[in-house]
């Protein structure tokens, strides 16, 4: 997938959760993306966060970073 779409992806997702109240956005943010990701999406959020990932959500880098 290209980088910005994953991005935007990533970011839309946490945006969404973070109006969610009572929540973690970013146990949520992961829970979803472990849920509708595939593996290959998976992989390629993770490369990009060890990378730096740039214009990511600080939410979907946290959700990232608690991936198994």
């Amino acid at each position: 997938m290209a980088p910005d779409k994953m991005i935007r992806m990533g970011n839309q997702i946490a945006a969404f959760f973070r109006t969610q109240p009572g929540i973690d956005p970013a146990v949520k943010t992961l829970e979803h993306i472990t849920d509708f990701w595939e593996p290959r999406m998976r992989q390629q959020l993770r490369d990009y966060v060890a990378d730096g990932g740039a214009g990511l959500d600080p939410e979907v880098i946290a959700a990232t970073k608690m991936m198994a």
